[in-house]
This record gives structure tokens, sequence and C-alpha cells, in this order.
């Protein structure tokens, strides 16, 4: 992965952490935030990244808004058996991580200050690759069958709407 670390994004401390915890809350998940410069639980990708284990996202100030989001999204994607199982490494099938990344620019529209824009941006700046060049290209342009597969799973509505649950 490619990170463009001349280009800032977005981080959770610019954020109310309630917003944060009420976005999880709704899917009955937990938040734990952790100290500055503290190693993050669970986090696949280390540095300032989110982490996830079971059903606990885990955040510290500078963990960038996209990865909260993303990780947020694994643990919803993922069926009850993987979930049970979740310490860092989602796993999954190539249908699900781009739900994933479909559902995270759903999601980001909780946040008004952050919004579809800001998660499409920071996906760019961060290094995620779509075969048309951006975030915003695949989810305009390439992206149906990842809606589908949300849909399919009870996820999102036919609106494009988060249903705020887990995939069973």
């Amino acid at each position: 992965m490619v990170v463009n670390v001349s280009e800032p994004v977005m981080t959770v401390a610019e954020l109310p952490v309630q917003a944060l915890q009420q976005l999880l809350t709704q899917y009955g998940l937990s938040l734990c935030l952790v100290e500055p410069q503290a190693s993050i639980p669970g986090s696949y990708w280390g540095e300032s990244e989110a982490g996830m284990i079971g059903r606990t996202i885990y955040i510290r100030p500078d963990t960038p808004m996209h990865s909260f989001l993303h990780e947020t999204c694994h643990v919803i994607c993922m069926d009850e058996v993987r979930r049970a199982q979740l310490h860092t490494d989602a796993g999954g099938e190539t249908s699900e991580e781009d739900a994933v990344c479909y559902l995270q620019i759903i999601l980001a529209e909780q946040f008004p200050s952050f919004g579809k824009a800001g998660a499409l941006l920071d996906m760019d700046r961060w290094g995620y690759t779509f075969r048309l060049g951006s975030a915003q290209a695949w989810f305009e342009e390439d992206a149906e069958d990842a809606r589908l597969w949300l849909i399919q799973q009870d996820l999102l509505d036919e609106d494009n709407q988060p249903i705020f649950k887990l995939r069973v």
C-alpha cells in the first residue's frame, strides 16, 4: 500500500468521540480509545491505523477517519463466525472487501464534517487503489456489485441507506 503522506487526511480527533461511539452503538459494537503514541491493538496496518478485535474498534487521536470507518465496516460485513474469532486480519473474499469500501463511503455521511466527499478524497490520499483510478470513479461507475452485495446481506437498503445491523 502506497500512502501519500504529503497530503493530510481527517483524523478521528477532528470529530466528537460521542459521534464515533454513536455509530458503533447502532451496530452493537464498542469503541476503545488508545492513548496517543501507544500501539493500537488489532491494527493490521500498524502506526495510527484503526484496529479490530471481536466487536471492538480501537483508535487513537491520530487514527484516520477513513481507517476507523473501514475497520468498522469489516466488522459489520463479516459473518458472525469470523467476527467471533476476529483479531487484526478481517480476511474475507474480494466481494466483501469491495462491499466494505462501499459501505465506508455510505457511513461517512453519518459525519457531516467528513461526508462522502471527505471519505473519497482521503481514500485516494491514503492509497486505496481502484481500476478506474480514483475512489469516486469506482463508487460512481464500477461499484454496483458491491452495492448489491450489501443489499443482499441486508446491510443496505435499495435507497443506499444503511440498515444498522451486522451481517449474520
